[in-house]
């Protein structure tokens, strides 16, 4: 704990730009735990090495999702928003937790399987080992608590299990963390796809809406959107364009399902389809405002950066050295 206060701690990975998804999903209920818990989040570009970077955009993707954090209303001054790779403790505890980790146990990891499968001419050690690093980001801040997705659950369960072998023979060395049982963030399906999630590296650029994508491109793309057969706009299991769209117009809205339903009864897809399209750009316009006036302002945002870079590996750096002491490393002299 800081203050008191349990630590809860997330991030995202430096690579494209975030979508409507990723803000629904995850950032927009972030901003609403900053009094809640201390809250620690990193821009996670030394996960994103598992795949070849064009490295100046790879830093200009980078800057760019360290802004959308605060643009979107994470205040650096009250959150620990920082750079992962500014942090040289991830890598050093991800060595020694990979001493503690299993092959059987990395065998197991079904986002392994099926990111191999995508990069079948890039299978690299990095990506195995990827659930270590993980574990590693964890447990170096003694996060109390970890929002995870459906596709990350796996991942919290092996860094529980390193976590308690390593407790088990050093002692109470890390919090064992939990998941962040908290309001859910909605899971925003694909555009073209009801039936996948909304994903950033989707190639085809209709299937996703980016938070910084203007009004004009947003509303094409929910023109665009595939819908169900029939005209009715309802929230049914047979109906996984529709129930997509009236997901979204919720959570941009507040709208329940009901509302939503009642609100276009009797109008076409068409109508519907303009009227999300309009909601979601009026959603994301004062966020690319913010934005804007971000990156604009390169003072400000390295002056924050070097600020929670500083404070991540204070942090860090208590939990490294317990961490060196307990298996035996010399200790450095200062």
């Amino acid at each position: 704990m800081l203050d008191g206060k349990k630590i809860l701690y997330s991030g995202m990975q430096a690579t494209g730009t975030l979508t409507l998804g990723n803000y629904l999903g995850a950032l927009k209920n972030w901003v609403n735990l900053t009094d809640e818990y201390e809250c620690i989040y990193g821009v996670m570009d030394l996960h994103s090495l598992t795949l070849r970077q064009v490295p100046a955009e790879f830093r200009k993707n980078a800057r760019s999702l360290y802004a959308l954090y605060v643009a979107a209303g994470l205040d650096p001054e009250k959150n620990c928003i920082y750079y992962q790779s500014h942090v040289s403790g991830h890598a050093e505890l991800s060595w020694i937790l990979g001493c503690f980790t299993y092959m059987g146990e990395l065998n197991r990891m079904t986002q392994f399987k099926d990111k191999a499968a995508k990069h079948a001419d890039n299978i690299n050690a990095g990506l195995y080992t990827y659930p270590v690093l993980m574990a590693a980001d964890i447990l170096l801040y003694q996060a109390d608590v970890v929002p995870v997705g459906v596709d990350q659950k796996q991942h919290l369960e092996i860094t529980r299990d390193i976590a308690q072998r390593f407790n088990a023979i050093y002692g109470d060395v890390f919090t064992i963390p939990e998941a962040y049982i908290g309001k859910a963030g909605a899971k925003i399906m694909s555009l073209q796809e009801p039936e996948k999630k909304m994903s950033k590296s989707d190639e085809n650029p209709n299937a996703t809406i980016r938070l910084l994508d203007d009004k004009d491109t947003v509303i094409r793309k929910f023109k665009r959107a595939v819908t169900d057969s029939g005209s009715e706009i309802v929230y049914r299991e047979d109906k996984p364009g529709i129930s997509n769209l009236i997901d979204i117009y919720g959570c941009v809205t507040g709208k329940t399902r009901e509302e939503t339903e009642k609100e276009f009864d009797g109008k076409g897809y068409g109508d519907f389809k303009l009227a999300v399209g309009e909601a979601v750009a009026a959603e994301l316009e004062p966020l690319q405002k913010r934005y804007g006036e971000l990156m604009a302002d390169k003072t400000y945002l390295d002056s924050m950066i070097k600020m929670n870079d500083e404070k991540a590996a204070y942090y860090s750096n208590k939990t490294l050295r317990k961490v060196q002491k307990k298996v035996g490393l010399t200790e450095r002299i200062r």
